[in-house]
């Protein structure tokens, strides 16, 4: 009888131990992509002269690649970023019914005491007769970077309420501290700042619909997709979707963006300072983000093991 039940007990463990899935191995070919992406990113900025932070987010799957992304940077132009987010979300809160917020459709009318350095469409406008929506503004603003249409719209929007938006967001790093050309605010040490960690969590609220509602995220989206002068899809293929804003100041660029890969978007932002060789920034941004987009690019087609999967069949 002990024969026979200890038979049994083979039998029945044997058939469990046939139902057992192998375990599936963890250390995957996208683990060494990943690896070489972070080893040409320190080369890359290794060779720079000057000092480089980067931060990259893949939104897929939320694997983020460092290097001195902690470091606050003058964000210069980049900072554009959060003007415009607050301005798409008071339009949102304004259609809701709130009292007192700024709206995309308010009104502009065109006064030369509003020009500084930089204003490049804006000091072609005619006096009292050019009127323009804050979208014009803002569209200004993302596509050349005027700084008379971001000065407009911070008195619209209020740098309190940017601030405060940013903070909401759970930054605390990243500051509009003034408007643009103000240098004697920038001579106090009132700089506008960011660190390209706080600049992708930015990006990835926004993607993820969590800053604003579905369509005013794909309004958000298409206007910061304007093609523009930038660093980030300089060297990309022309097809690739890329929703920056790019920031420069003497001695420091920089670049923060969401590129849409295929199947696999990720944000980007890599900031410079102190460069001696303000052109070699540009290429050192450039060079980091076609080595991300590669990355991406393939990730978005192949498996974790590195195999080229054909798409699936639409139904």
């Amino acid at each position: 009888m002990r024969l026979f039940a200890f038979a049994v007990t083979l039998v029945l463990s044997g058939a469990a131990f046939g139902q057992q899935k192998p375990e599936v191995p963890r250390d995957t070919g996208s683990d060494l992509l990943w690896k070489k992406l972070e080893s040409r990113v320190e080369e890359t900025a290794s060779r720079l002269d000057g000092v480089m932070g980067v931060a990259i987010l893949d939104l897929t799957d939320g694997r983020i690649l460092l290097r001195n992304a902690d470091r606050v940077f003058p964000a210069a132009s980049s900072i554009k970023i959060a003007i415009l987010l607050e301005l798409f979300r008071q339009d949102q809160e304004a259609r809701a019914g709130a009292k007192g917020k700024a709206r995309l459709d308010d009104i502009y009318t065109f006064d030369p005491k509003d020009l500084v350095e930089d204003s490049r469409i804006m000091a072609g406008l005619t006096r009292g007769v050019t009127r323009l929506a804050n979208r014009d503004l803002a569209q200004f603003m993302v596509a050349v970077s005027d700084n008379a249409a971001a000065n407009i719209l911070i008195d619209r929007v209020g740098k309190d309420n940017v601030n405060a938006m940013l903070r909401s967001l759970g930054l605390s790093k990243t500051m509009l501290r003034r408007k643009m050309m103000d240098i004697a605010a920038a001579r106090r040490g009132d700089e506008n700042v960011a660190t390209p960690q706080e600049m992708i969590r930015l990006l990835e609220a926004i993607f993820k619909e969590k800053a604003l509602n579905k369509q005013p995220t794909a309004e958000f989206i298409k206007q910061l997709s304007t093609v523009k002068d930038s660093y980030i899809p300089r060297s990309l293929p022309e097809n690739v979707q890329v929703a920056n804003k790019p920031g420069e100041l003497e001695a420091v660029r920089n670049d923060s963006g969401i590129v849409y890969a295929q199947n696999r978007p990720f944000a980007i932002s890599v900031m410079t300072a102190y460069d001696r060789d303000e052109k070699a920034a540009e290429r050192a941004i450039s060079e980091v983000a076609l080595e991300a987009y590669h990355y991406f690019e393939m990730r978005g087609k192949t498996s974790e093991y590195g195999r080229v999967l054909p798409p699936a069949e639409k139904r």
